[in-house]
């Protein structure tokens, strides 16, 4: 199942998320600082759903009290909610 998710409070603009089986499969961000972004989602491919929620959760920006990172867990926590 893939998603798309608007993050709020981030330079990023949307969030494409694919989940398989409670596995990541892919991310791409659109927007936000395109190294770290291509970063985190590098990161996340083939790792659970959730194992990543809880890392990436409270992850804070230059003070937004959010981050991309954090917006991809919401994202993934919809993704959730929607195989549920």
């Amino acid at each position: 199942m893939t998603i798309t998710y608007t993050p709020r409070g981030v330079c990023s603009r949307k969030i494409d998320v694919t989940v398989e089986n409670g596995i990541v499969k892919d991310v791409r961000f659109t927007g936000g600082c395109n190294g770290n972004t291509q970063g985190v989602a590098a990161l996340c491919i083939g790792r659970a759903v959730d194992e990543l929620i809880p890392l990436m959760k409270n992850i804070n920006c230059g003070g937004r009290g959010t981050s991309c990172p954090a917006q991809l867990a919401l994202a993934l926590e919809q993704a959730k909610a929607q195989n549920a």
